[in-house]
């Protein structure tokens, strides 16, 4: 009889190792990451975008159709115009590109009017928004005023049947790379909206793998 309950003690204390240990991963694969979650709202409203290298802009000059001209950003960040060979247009805003003209078409063209509007947009490298990891098509993708997490879910089509969406961090350079958790798989599984952020220029993505 004793030698049953001894038996008996070791089975019990073997469920209850193991209920242990199931209980331990549960909580291993629900757990949360330990940044501090993104904030809702995030976008400032005096921003203005930013001309990067393959951005098409409209130069427009007034009463001067034979200026006017629409060109592409080349990948060293200048464009060419009539009567305008070189010129900065990386890292500036389409105002700032309109007053540049004028003043190099001020040597050929009295009071030169310009306006500069972007037909194509990619955007400097540091506006853009990069996503990474576990997103059906990882991309980076040009930055645009109040864009939120869920229109980057879209645009790089959802989480891959791997990815541990609750895990998600973004790396936020315009805060000296901050990292924020977002709740992607609440958001995008779940249809949870609260889950939903805005992100801010220069923004990464990362979604990681989940392993169990």
């Amino acid at each position: 009889m004793q030698e049953l309950i001894s038996v008996f003690k070791r089975v019990a204390a073997g469920a209850v190792a193991i209920s242990a240990t199931v209980l331990g991963l549960s909580g291993c694969a629900s757990s949360g990451s330990s940044f501090p979650p993104a904030p809702a709202i995030a976008s400032s409203a005096d921003y203005s975008y930013i001309v990067g290298p393959g951005d098409v802009l409209n130069i427009n000059v007034w009463r001067n159709p034979e200026l006017s001209a629409s060109v592409p950003v080349r990948p060293d960040g200048k464009v060419a115009t009539p009567l305008v060979d070189e010129l900065v247009a990386q890292g500036k805003t389409p105002s700032q590109i309109a007053r540049d003209v004028e003043k190099a078409l001020g040597k050929f063209v009295r009071d030169p009017v310009v306006t500069v509007v972007v037909t194509t947009f990619v955007g400097s490298y540091s506006e853009q928004i990069r996503v990474v990891g576990e997103a059906t098509r990882p991309q980076f993708l040009p930055y645009k005023q109040k864009m939120t997490v869920m229109d980057v879910m879209i645009a790089v089509g959802g989480l891959t049947d791997f990815a541990d969406g609750n895990k998600a961090t973004i790396v936020r350079a315009s805060e000296g790379n901050k990292r924020y958790s977002v709740r992607l798989q609440d958001l995008v599984k779940r249809g949870d909206i609260s889950a939903n952020v805005e992100m801010l220029p220069g923004d990464v993505l990362i979604i990681p793998q989940g392993w169990f």
